[in-house]
């Protein structure tokens, strides 16, 4: 006896050699339908490659990377004017001014102190806080010798990611470690590894600061040996020659270390060397060695 059961997909006659079983990929129709939904969309539209884009979706990652690499130069590049004003040249080719960052270091700093005194060179001292505050009577001694005394923040951070306040701080506490030895606020500050960002200009006002950057950079504190670094340094004679005869030439400013920020008595032995062997010869050049105080145009 032949019977029938229902399916909802399909009917099949019990008992028969064969059953019959009606799917939906059977009727043409249901087979556009499920394999094709968008048929009818696509219809009688252009393809692809010819449809309009909007050109922000191709801009977008170039204009992504155009901001991060003008971001990335006001931040780092000593000359970018970005985010603030800076100073990188003296206002005379003649005029060098030798800078020192990290100190004050009880370890080289009175040895750099006696072979300035020897040449006839004024220099300026970019001095950390917390050193000042250990070795208060090296800071007087900088200053009795007629150098420069400026502000390298309070404990050395990076700026770059720093927030306004971190960076008000540390330019407060640094400056007023100065000025509580010294009895006098400095006037100049340089930024930890020249890293900067929006919120140093307004800082640097309010306390009266000026951001001095460099011209020349050596990498004194990596330095294999004295002849190494000599030879880093051998710009400041070529721009000297070449720049004698300009009128509206500038000089170099030259950054070098006497300390090191992560600890005291740091060992700057090429430093020295290197400059006792440079500092007659620049001379014979006709350069004058200037602190910033005497080397920098006051602002109108």
């Amino acid at each position: 006896m032949l019977g029938r059961v229902q399916h909802p997909d399909r009917d099949v006659t019990l008992g028969a050699r064969t059953s019959h079983r009606r799917l939906p990929f059977e009727d043409p129709t249901s087979l556009q339908k499920r394999t094709f939904p968008r048929a009818g969309y696509l219809r009688g539209r252009r393809s692809c490659e010819n449809n309009r884009v909007n050109p922000w979706i191709i801009a977008s990652p170039a204009v992504v990377a155009a901001v991060a690499g003008l971001t990335a130069y006001g931040a780092v590049h000593p000359g970018s004017q970005l985010f603030g004003p800076t100073i990188r040249h003296t206002a005379s080719p003649r005029d060098l001014a030798i800078t020192f960052d990290d100190g004050p270091n009880p370890a080289m700093t009175p040895k750099l102190l006696d072979l300035l005194q020897r040449s006839a060179a004024r220099a300026t001292f970019f001095l950390i806080g917390r050193y000042v505050r250990e070795c208060p009577d090296l800071v007087r001694e900088i200053s009795a010798r007629g150098h420069t005394i400026g502000c390298h923040t309070d404990t050395h951070p990076n700026l770059l990611f720093a927030g306004p306040r971190r960076i008000h701080d540390e330019l407060l506490r640094g400056s007023d470690a100065i000025a509580s030895v010294t009895g006098a606020l400095p006037k100049w500050f340089r930024p930890p590894w020249g890293f900067r960002n929006p919120w140093l200009a307004p800082a640097t006002r309010e306390l009266n600061l000026r951001v001095v950057m460099w011209s020349v950079l050596p990498s004194d504190w990596r330095a294999p040996s004295a002849a190494w670094l000599i030879d880093r340094m051998q710009p400041i004679s070529t721009r000297a020659s070449a720049n004698a005869k300009q009128a509206n030439a500038t000089g170099d400013i030259l950054c070098l270390h006497d300390g090191y920020h992560a600890r005291q008595n740091g060992d700057r032995t090429y430093t020295l060397a290197a400059l006792e062997h440079c500092l007659p010869r620049w001379r014979d050049l006709g350069l004058k060695f200037a602190t910033i105080d005497q080397a920098v145009t006051p602002p109108a």
